[in-house]
C-alpha cells in the first residue's frame, strides 16, 4: 500500500512516521486504513478478485463446510471488515442474519447497495466487539487481521460474541520467522502459525483448523496465507 498512500498525499518522512506508528501499536492506524478504503470503494471488487486473485471467502467457507460435517446450521453470522460485501455471497446461504463492519464509510455504502447484509455498522472491529449487546453462531474476517499485529483484542472480542461452540473463521498472511508478527513492506502485518496456535489457547478457542492457503496475490506472485476455523469452548 506504499504507492496508494503516496496517492493519497503522504510524503517520504510522512509514511515513515506513520510505518513506526503502526509498528509501535502493534495494529494499523485507523484513520489510515479508513482512507485507504475509501478511496478504492467504487473499484474494490474489480482489483480484489481481478488483479489480486482474492480467493478468501471461499477459502473459508470451504474449511467451515470441512469442519462442520459438509453442512453449515444457519445461524446469526458477522462479518468483520466486510468491505464492500464480497464475503456476504458466500456466507449469506448459511445466515439467519447477516451482519457486518467496516471502518470505510464508503465500503458500507458498496455493501448496502449490494443487498445481503440484514446490519451494516461502521466501526472499528474491535471496538464494535467490545461493546455489541449481539451474539453470533459464526463470526468472519476475511483478509482482515493483516491490519492488525497483535490479534489479543480481536480473540478477546471474538469470544465474547460467539455463542458456544460457535466458529471464528478467518484468514491472515503468513510468515515463517522467529517472531510472533511482523509489518511487511506492504504495510500488512504476518503472523506465525505457533502465534495463531498460541493466541486461540489463550482465548478458550479450540482449533478445529489451520491450513495453508493462498488468500490473494501481489503483482501477480501467491502470497503464502493461513486460514483458520477456530471453535469458541
Amino acid at each position: 500500500h506504499l504507492a496508494a498512500a503516496e496517492r493519497l498525499g503522504e510524503d517520504g518522512a510522512g509514511l515513515s512516521a506513520r510505518l513506526a506508528a503502526m509498528r509501535d501499536q502493534a495494529r494499523s492506524d485507523s484513520g489510515y486504513v479508513r482512507h485507504l478504503f475509501d478511496q478504492f470503494a467504487s473499484d474494490y471488487d474489480e482489483r480484489m478478485r481481478g488483479n489480486l486473485g482474492y480467493r478468501a471467502p471461499e477459502i473459508l467457507l470451504d474449511l467451515a463446510l470441512l469442519v462442520s460435517g459438509g453442512r453449515l446450521k444457519k445461524m446469526p453470522v458477522l462479518d468483520l471488515g466486510c468491505g464492500t460485501g464480497l464475503a456476504a455471497p458466500a456466507f449469506r446461504p448459511g445466515a439467519t442474519k447477516l451482519t457486518g463492519v467496516d471502518l470505510s464509510p464508503q465500503m458500507i455504502a458498496q455493501a448496502q447497495a449490494g443487498g445481503l447484509y440484514d446490519t451494516l455498522q461502521v466501526a472499528d472491529i474491535e471496538s464494535f466487539l467490545a461493546a455489541t449487546r449481539a451474539r453470533f453462531g459464526r463470526v468472519v474476517a476475511a483478509d482482515v487481521l493483516v491490519y492488525i499485529g497483535d490479534l489479543d483484542a480481536v480473540f478477546a472480542g471474538v469470544k465474547r460474541v460467539l455463542k458456544p461452540g460457535g466458529l471464528f473463521l478467518f484468514t491472515a498472511e503468513r510468515h515463517e520467522g522467529v517472531e510472533d508478527f511482523v509489518l511487511q513492506e506492504t504495510r500488512r502485518w504476518a503472523h506465525a502459525r505457533a502465534y495463531i496456535e498460541g493466541r486461540a489457547a489463550a482465548h478458550g478457542f479450540d482449533v478445529r483448523g489451520l491450513v495453508d492457503c493462498t488468500p490473494r496475490h501481489n503483482k501477480g506472485a501467491p502470497i503464502p496465507g493461513l486460514a483458520a476455523a477456530l471453535a469458541a469452548t
